[in-house]
């Protein structure tokens, strides 16, 4: 079974291909993703790792937690479950029989 990481303060430059190299020294990865954002496509700065293994998840950890690259030092933990934020995504309707169109009249 696999071990998904995050991988965090990743410098800017840092693209899917180079977060993957630099995990698979540590072993087999199985997906490598730096996260960016949805409107401008740049990266957030983040990514997750997934290993094929406990024990590659836990030497890349042990490896590159801390470690200084690009002139920044990476964060690398276990990723945790996304949590649920929970609610709708505004205009709620219900506001007493009012209509959402507009009519002439």
């Amino acid at each position: 079974m696999g071990k998904k990481l995050y991988v965090g303060n990743l410098s800017y430059n840092v693209d899917n291909t180079q977060l993957e190299e630099l995990f698979s020294k540590y072993g087999t990865v199985k997906s490598a993703e730096v996260i960016q954002d949805r409107d401008t496509g740049r990266s957030k700065g983040f990514g997750f790792v997934e290993m094929a293994d406990d024990n590659a998840a836990r030497e890349a950890t042990e490896g590159l937690n801390g470690r200084d690259q690009d002139g920044r030092a990476l964060t690398v933990n276990e990723a945790r479950p996304k949590e649920s934020r929970g609610g709708g995504g505004g205009y709620g309707g219900g506001r007493g029989g009012q209509s959402s169109t507009y009519s002439r009249r």
